[in-house]
């Protein structure tokens, strides 16, 4: 399994915790899997969750109506390197 970076493993972690995923060890979150229809089973709910513990967290805000969702929301790996990229705009 591909190896978490440190801000995709913080990533990982906000999302188990935000998201009350009981018996999901953050580490064990493949960055390169999908977020949405794999094994972790989320839901469109759970996106809204997701942007708001990272809105909290990073200060910064995922809109619902930004055109690069499907995009930014399709792995872990891709939900932290956008925050990245956000972080240092």
């Amino acid at each position: 399994m591909p190896t978490q970076t440190a801000a995709e493993h913080e990533l990982a972690t906000l999302i188990v915790e935000a998201l009350n995923l009981e018996g999901i060890d953050p580490a064990q979150i493949d960055p390169q899997a999908a977020l949405f229809g794999g094994e972790l089973g989320l839901d469109s709910i759970d996106a809204l969750e997701i942007a708001l513990a990272v809105s909290k967290r990073y200060g910064m805000q995922l809109r619902s109506d930004h055109p690069d969702n499907q995009r930014i929301f399709s792995s872990l790996h891709a939900l932290s390197a956008h925050i990245e990229q956000e972080r240092t705009a």
